[in-house]
């Protein structure tokens, strides 16, 4: 096979289309296409920004394959009509707000965290962390879509959701199945969202929230499903071990553990988005994403079998393993 230089420029210069995505989608570019195709001029008017400024990122978009364009006029490719032109259930509007106006500071210092291994710092004023939380959480908001997709919960009746930061993944698994109920065991200052999701989403009746911190509370019971959604990375090792120990404690034999949460693999090549998130989290705050097999090791040591990893798009991996 002939070397060519086509991957590693695309690469170098993958922050410009991540730039041009970011502002595309803070001027309303996407959304301006929601009732159907436009021209430059006709998006310029829309946007109220210069049609040479316009024309250049719905061309980038188009090279891009978010939109398409024929004889001078965009339309929405499918994946932009359902999760940036603010019609779909899930908008990553705020999602790329913050990766564009928080993550990509943070970024310029990452060099500095290569060479020192220490972990970044986020300083952000008040309006700073309301934009980073909201990005965060639209996220979160398109992982629990994600998964809620992936996987059949019509077998199960009492889950437990541990250590999370949102009710989006079980409140997904309930709306598949009437009969489930969630008890939440969440840390201090989460559980209020909890309770306020909950009856957002009509099932206040068939969901129980706790307070505990993740680490070092055992929640007990005999439950048949145990989520621990975006727990993983934001614990040590050892805190990690106590968690998977704890959520043990807390299953029936034969219980399905998922955890979700990105992994370093070992196969012959790594999860794209996995391992970028390790970048991203460990120069952000210093939280970690852990190797797979390290991961595998904890649950054989605490009681766990792991069964199957699964991918979801556009999100993490969920590790689903049973008790034993």
């Amino acid at each position: 096979m002939t070397a060519t230089p086509d991957r590693i420029v695309d690469i170098a210069i993958g922050f410009m289309g991540a730039k041009q995505l970011a502002a595309a989608s803070r001027i309303g570019l996407f959304a301006a296409l929601a009732d159907g195709g436009k021209t430059s001029a006709e998006l310029a008017t829309a946007t109220g920004r210069s049609e040479r400024q316009v024309r250049t990122l719905a061309d980038a978009m188009n090279s891009l394959g978010l939109l398409d364009r024929e004889a001078g006029s965009y339309t929405l490719a499918a994946d932009s009509a359902a999760y940036l032109a603010g019609t779909g259930d899930v908008d990553l509007t705020p999602f790329l707000a913050f990766l564009g106006g928080i993550s990509y500071r943070q970024w310029l210092g990452y060099d500095a965290t290569v060479d020192s291994d220490e972990a970044g710092t986020l300083e952000l004023d008040e309006a700073g962390w309301a934009d980073f939380m909201a990005g965060v959480m639209t996220y979160n908001a398109l992982h629990a879509e994600q998964f809620g997709a992936a996987f059949d919960f019509s077998s199960y009746r009492s889950a437990l959701d541990f250590g999370g930061l949102a009710a989006g993944f079980s409140l997904a698994a309930m709306a598949q199945n009437p009969e489930l109920r969630t008890r939440f065991v969440y840390a201090p200052g989460f559980t209020d969202s909890i309770a306020e999701a909950g009856a957002a989403a009509g099932v206040s009746d068939r969901i129980t929230v706790e307070e505990g911190d993740t680490e070092s509370t055992t929640p007990g019971g005999e439950h048949d499903l145990v989520l621990l959604t975006h727990v993983l990375h934001r614990f040590t090792a050892e805190q990690n071990q106590a968690i998977l120990e704890a959520a043990r404690a807390s299953a029936a034999p034969g219980a399905t553990l998922m955890l979700l949460d990105f992994f370093l693999d070992q196969d012959p090549t790594q999860r794209r988005i996995d391992a970028l998130h390790a970048g991203e989290y460990f120069n952000i705050d210093g939280t970690v994403v852990f190797p797979i097999t390290e991961v595998e090791a904890w649950l054989a040591a605490t009681g766990w079998e792991t069964e199957r990893v699964v991918a979801l798009p556009g999100s993490p991996r969920v590790l689903v393993a049973r008790a034993v």
